[in-house]
């Protein structure tokens, strides 16, 4: 993973991306998160994966820019982030986040686990000391805006047996644990993305 999908000054990396057309050729495209879009889409990436310079890939939408986001809850508490004022996508600027992660590239994912990237990119993103429980939601797809449109999440839950975690890259100025009363009070706040994630977790 490098960096979170929203971070202009890596502009330059290639990304792993996959044809719109051929990533829902099996599974078609949906609103939210889905489950059962899992092994369908894992299968369509891992056979039609490419890389592309993420300033072509964020002017192009034809493809799907594929983002890991994780989501760490200690104590029925989840990990809140908040955006910084400079980024790409302004609509996003000082927003409310639960998605730990961000952009993968094709060397992300050869001959691993889905535990192995997931691990790596937790690793890089924040600091934390602790043993990890991981619970896949699925993939999450909005195409309701158009950041959205050109990024497809896959969100995994993380349950950790300690609170000690803290932000360790640049894209967000802040992180704390919040209540989940605490995120339905502040919920105009966060991201499209969270907020659908937010949803499914209290259904």
């Amino acid at each position: 993973m490098n960096a979170a999908p929203h971070q202009p000054v890596l502009l330059t990396e290639s990304i792993l991306v996959v044809k719109q057309d051929t990533l829902f050729k099996e599974f078609p495209a949906w609103h939210g998160i889905s489950l059962d879009a899992l092994h369908p889409l894992l299968t369509a990436i891992v056979q039609h994966q490419e890389s592309l310079p993420r300033h072509l890939a964020e002017k192009d939408a034809s493809y799907k820019q594929i983002i890991s986001y994780m989501i760490f809850t200690f104590d029925s508490k989840i990990f809140v982030m908040q955006r910084k004022n400079k980024l790409n996508e302004q609509n996003l600027a000082n927003k409310l986040s639960v998605g730990i992660g961000g952009h993968m590239t094709q060397e992300d994912i050869q001959g691993e686990t889905l535990f192995d990237w997931i691990s790596r990119e937790f690793e890089e993103e924040v600091s934390y000391e602790g043993n990890l429980a991981m619970h896949t939601l699925g993939f999450l797809n909005d195409d309701s805006n158009e950041v959205g449109k050109k990024h497809i999440g896959l969100v995994v839950l993380l349950k950790g047996d300690n609170g000690n975690i803290t932000i360790k890259g640049d894209e967000h100025k802040s992180g704390q644990l919040m209540s989940m009363e605490e995120c339905f009070d502040t919920f105009e706040q966060f991201e499209s993305w969270s907020q659908l994630i937010l949803k499914a977790l209290v259904e």
